[in-house]
């Protein structure tokens, strides 16, 4: 039986990443990016090396410059753009006038303005027409490109387009649970970067595993607390999406937000450690819009706060950290 044509839209890692496990599921996709240089470099080299140097792309797998002429030839398609780029996508996948599209949405992170969560934005830009799952858990691109062990979870209130992403990506090494709270799985998989940024600063700053792990477990108290007062449910954050992935981007180096907390508690510049990342760091702008929305409900967030106040110059990662231990004692469940 033949596989379903998948539509990928953003060629960073995670988009390649994601479109090679289709392509090795024998999936026919379609591999497009805002970027026509990147696009036509990766059709002549037949692989990443921007981002995940020497993985070939199997024959299945096809970069597209133009998004428009797959109108009307595929209906599932990934969005692993950066959260930044997801409204400039929609508008153009609006354009298209087909009904019945197939979102997964792999972008870890919020959107600026009334409508943060990323499935929301969505809504409101394709109403009824389309169909949403969101992919999250914890997952460095480079490791799922090269094939290794991963365990993954899709949300979505539709528990069929849910499996039929699920069917789609699942494989020996690439495991999928499916999920119903898809507000909590986009909570857990955007602010842990916050948390992540908070763990590189004290790592930096040469405070020891102990402090880690007491970020950690704090910060699974923050991310819980907030999720829950937008409507995530509290066990979905003890989940892949939730302390699986908090886990993962606070503690290796392979995570573009710890590195930034690393660099900035060395000492350099925020515009300076973003460009010799140079990838999307989306705790930067989710640390702004969390600790709003944190502001807005009256819910404490004082790690993601002292985060904000970090990227904001307001404060030192040295002075962040004393004012989180300088904080009055209280009980480990407030």
């Amino acid at each position: 039986m033949a596989k379903i044509p998948v539509l990928v839209t953003g060629a960073g890692s995670w988009g390649t990443a994601l479109a090679l496990v289709l392509a090795r599921n024998q999936h026919p996709v379609y591999l497009w990016d805002n970027n026509s240089a990147h696009i036509t470099n990766l059709q002549k080299a037949r692989r990443n090396d921007v981002h995940i140097p020497g993985v070939p792309f199997p024959d299945e797998l096809q970069p597209v410059v133009d998004l428009q002429e797959y109108r009307g030839k595929v209906k599932d398609i990934v969005i692993a753009v950066p959260c930044s780029g997801l409204l400039e996508v929609l508008t153009q996948l609006a354009a298209w006038q087909e009904k019945n599209f197939n979102f997964c949405l792999a972008c870890k992170g919020f959107a600026a303005g009334d409508k943060v969560l990323n499935h929301e934005v969505v809504e409101g830009i394709m109403h009824d027409r389309a169909r949403i799952v969101v992919l999250s858990g914890p997952s460095f691109a480079g490791e799922v490109a090269r094939g290794l062990p991963t365990a993954l979870t899709i949300a979505s209130a539709d528990k069929a387009t849910a499996e039929h992403f699920a069917n789609c990506f699942h494989n020996d090494v690439f495991r999928i649970y499916t999920h119903d709270d898809i507000i909590g799985v986009q909570i857990g998989g955007a602010v842990k970067n916050v948390m992540a940024i908070a763990a590189g600063i004290a790592d930096g700053l040469g405070f020891g595993a102990n402090a880690r792990a007491a970020l950690v477990t704090r910060g699974l108290a923050e991310i819980t607390r907030f999720g829950m007062a937008l409507g995530g449910r509290q066990e979905t954050f003890m989940g892949l999406a939730g302390l699986g992935d908090l886990v993962l981007t606070c503690t290796d180096d392979q995570s573009r937000n710890r590195r930034l907390g690393l660099a900035l508690a060395q000492g350099v510049k925020l515009e300076d450690a973003v460009r010799r990342i140079g990838q999307a760091i989306e705790g930067i702008n989710t640390a702004a819009e969390v600790t709003r929305i944190a502001a807005k409900y009256s819910i404490e967030m004082p790690i993601a706060e002292q985060v904000q106040q970090v990227l904001s110059g307001r404060v030192t990662p040295k002075a962040a950290v004393q004012n989180l231990l300088s904080r009055t004692p209280r009980t480990e469940l407030d």
